[in-house]
């Protein structure tokens, strides 16, 4: 006797992708974007002042005046509209890529610069939010959310986290965890991935066999989208409405923002030792789908934006800048016990003896 095996469906998916503005700054979509316009300026300018910022940064390192940056370039969209989208009681968990979100959140420059030099005052905000320090442990931070938003879902408070965290992020253990765990328990979280298609040195197609980073969450019951990157208006309709849902218990979301890091990972690596011709061509290319001159173009065929203005703007974020790194380079040392500062509430003994022998070595040294 023969058997015939019956199959039926149970499941399919659609992943789908989310586009405003093309690389020539031409609207895609049908929204009205007029009455929206001054956000459209705003996030612009938060793209301006993060780049020279940024540069900024990688000029003080390379000095020997800061340890390491990982800087956003060419990755401002994503970054920059995350922060600016958010509402003051929601919550960011960042990660080391996210000094664009950190400034819209009213993180100052040189809170920053300390941070990045080595000084862990730069962790202590001082922008009356409960936002997390940035996370250099990859992916740490999506647990971290996971359990915060469980923490405001116990307290009925209608408030969202963001997890931020790139795409090398998605292939470790925590970032499974916690989406899990969001889908579960249906939790106010939004996940949005920079996905710049590289890890340090490994490609995506060697992180993953997915296609796409979002549909990782359609194991877990999220919702999910891809959006373009570098298209700061697809990315901001995105995050906006994850949070909306969020906030009124309509459980997590993945957003996958879909873009190209140009540059090496952080000022510690020189992509040429890593990346092949055809890679390095790949990214010469993604240059001409920069998300400033993207908007510039946009905001200029709208009569918004212009040669004057971008000097104006430019030369505030110069100023800006230079008296945050001339604060930065004012702050005198911090103690040697400081790190160990912030690891316990109390130290537990075999701490209290080592700080009291490396008070002792210092008093000696001095």
């Amino acid at each position: 006797m023969h058997h015939t095996d019956q199959f039926t469906e149970i499941a399919s998916f659609t992943i789908k992708r989310r586009s405003c503005l093309n690389p020539n700054g031409e609207l895609l979509t049908e929204r009205d974007v007029q009455p929206d316009m001054p956000r459209w300026i705003a996030i612009y300018k938060g793209m301006l002042l993060t780049r020279l910022f940024e540069q900024k940064a990688v000029r003080l390192q390379r000095t020997g005046r800061l340890g390491i940056f990982a800087t956003a370039f060419g990755q401002e969209a994503i970054t920059v509209t995350l922060g600016h989208t958010m509402e003051k009681e929601d919550l960011l968990c960042p990660y080391y890529r996210d000094t664009g979100a950190l400034l819209q959140r009213g993180v100052t420059m040189d809170e920053l610069l300390l941070y990045w030099g080595g000084d862990e005052r730069g962790s202590l905000f001082h922008n009356d939010s409960d936002d997390f320090p940035i996370a250099i442990m990859v992916a740490s931070q999506c647990l971290h959310a996971a359990g915060v938003a469980k923490a405001f879902q116990l307290r009925r408070q209608q408030r969202a986290v963001i997890a931020s965290c790139g795409d090398g992020a998605t292939s470790r253990g925590d970032f499974y965890e916690a989406l899990n765990l969001a889908g579960v328990w249906q939790l106010p979280l939004v996940f949005v991935i920079n996905n710049n298609q590289w890890a340090i040195s490994v490609p995506l197609e060697q992180q993953t066999a997915a296609r796409t980073l979002a549909q990782k969450a359609l194991a877990a019951e999220v919702s999910c989208e891809q959006v373009d990157g570098n298209d700061c208006m697809a990315i901001y309709y995105a995050i906006r409405e994850a949070l909306d849902k969020a906030r009124n218990n309509g459980g997590p979301t993945l957003i996958e923002a879909l873009t190209y890091r140009v540059h090496e990972h952080s000022t510690a690596d020189s992509p040429e030792y890593y990346r092949n011709d055809e890679q390095q061509r790949v990214a010469k290319r993604a240059l001409t789908l920069d998300p400033v001159r993207r908007l510039s173009r946009f905001l200029r065929s709208q009569r918004q934006w212009n040669d004057c203005l971008e000097n104006q703007w430019l030369r505030t974020c110069r100023i800006f800048i230079e008296k945050a790194v001339t604060r930065y380079l004012s702050v005198s040392a911090d103690t040697p016990e400081s790190i160990f500062r912030y690891n316990y509430a109390s130290w537990p003994e075999v701490l209290v003896a080592q700080v009291a022998e490396l008070n002792d070595d210092d008093q000696s040294n001095a």
